[in-house]
């Protein structure tokens, strides 16, 4: 168990990924978090089949991943009495995280401006598509089309002439959550010092174009390097490319400086004869476009070889390299099992899944890896806790002003 956070109290309105994985940072850590959702639940929870999983509430890989370790109520946040319900959370909260667009903010009266004025030490969170600004803010962004694809991802990793990647879903979302998570941090250390909280900002497209930074500036230069897309035979540097081998798996290699690795690489794939060429340095590569020429030397002499036989040699000479591995074996993975990468989940029915833990630890003790709360289960515990007495629960009920996992199993296959 993890307690460095202990004692912080984290309020989420989110749904979907990135502010959720947000807060299961928090939540990993020792925080409780109490996640509120509408009665129809996040839309995470209802997502199997369209991942390849099963559609099973009680089985649901996808939402424990994000909302594993908190605690979960359902709200009717339209009705005045769900508001304030919200309200007395907030009042002995440290961190309100959302992923709600701007104009839903200002509708139901829940912008930073409104809830500092009212919660002055309270730290707040907001994670949106494209930001606050702009004429786009209020579109709705999800990583497949703010992150990817507005930023630049989609159109730049793919071989020219040929077809975007196909999209995993999620790489965009992870990361701007812990990007959140940082700025929450910072501004939770300032809120000890001050006494007051601040809004924390980050949005899908800005993430994304970060991540990408070093070539984003360097398409500046439109006078030097190519512009993406590119052919992998056109590559600036050909011993960052991956190449097939003779088993028919892809073996990516990585050695950035070309010309300190290449006396010590050529003889390695069999080609000792071209050490000292001076057409193979990358001057030369570049100033000649000979990118397509070398690329097929290195072809020719990894596919002489198996994945297997090629990772051996190169990790006995220290060549920076890994073999393109399938979900499959990842699961598998040595060195992740032996780093804490999954934990295995055993589930009511019986089975048993690997999960993948978040990428911190704080500390020596592994965080705790409690399945995500079922739809509304923990609501009246929480109610409770506010000081809500059995009559009141009783009528709260009864108004439909919040859910329990009984009221709504039944409709969601329980």
């Amino acid at each position: 168990m993890n307690d460095t956070l202990k004692g912080l109290r984290v309020i989420e309105l989110a749904t979907f990924i990135a502010v959720p994985a947000c807060a299961r940072f928090f939540a990993d850590q020792g925080a409780e978090v109490i996640k509120i959702e509408a009665a129809g639940g996040d839309a995470v929870r209802w997502n199997g089949t369209s991942e390849g999983r099963p559609d099973d509430p009680y089985e649901n890989t996808t939402f424990d991943l994000e909302n594993a370790n908190k605690r979960g109520v359902v709200l009717n946040l339209k009705a005045p009495e769900g508001k304030e319900i919200l309200f007395r959370l907030l009042a002995d909260a440290d961190v309100f995280l959302t992923n709600w667009r701007p104009q839903a903010l200002e509708r139901m009266g829940l912008t930073y401006e409104a809830l500092h004025e009212r919660f002055p030490k309270l730290v707040y969170g907001t994670l949106t598509g494209y930001g606050d600004r702009g004429p786009d803010r209020d579109l709705p962004g999800y990583d497949f089309t703010a992150y990817w694809a507005r930023g630049g991802f989609l159109d730049s990793l793919r071989q020219k002439d040929e077809w975007p990647i196909n999209l995993i879903p999620g790489m965009g979302d992870h990361q701007a959550g812990l990007f959140l998570a940082a700025g929450v941090m910072a501004a939770l250390f300032n809120a000890q010092r001050t006494g007051v909280g601040e809004r924390v900002s980050t949005n899908l497209l800005h993430s994304s174009v970060w991540v990408q930074s070093i070539m984003v500036q360097a398409a500046q230069y439109t006078d030097l390097g190519q512009r993406y897309p590119i052919s992998h035979r056109s590559a600036d540097n050909p011993f960052n490319c991956a190449y097939p081998t003779a088993d028919g798996r892809f073996l990516q290699i990585s050695m950035p400086t070309f010309d300190v690795f290449y006396p010590k690489f050529m003889p390695l794939i069999g080609r000792a004869d071209l050490v000292g060429d001076p057409r193979y340095t990358m001057e030369s590569i570049t100033k000649n476009k000979l990118h397509g020429e070398f690329s097929d030397i290195l072809s020719d002499a990894f596919r002489r070889k198996t994945a297997a036989e090629w990772d051996a040699i190169l990790t006995e000479n220290d060549i920076p390299h890994a073999v393109a591995q399938s979900w499959e074996e990842v699961l598998e993975d040595p060195q992740a099992r032996a780093n804490d990468v999954f934990y295995d989940m055993a589930y009511p029915n019986g089975a048993t899944r690997a999960l993948v833990r978040q990428p911190v630890f704080v500390g020596t003790d592994l965080p705790d890896y409690n399945r995500a709360p079922l739809l509304g289960e923990h609501s009246e515990d929480v109610l409770r806790s506010l000081g809500y007495t059995d009559a009141q629960l009783e009528a709260l009920h009864t108004a439909g002003v919040y859910n329990t996992w009984d009221d709504l199993k039944a409709k969601h296959h329980g």
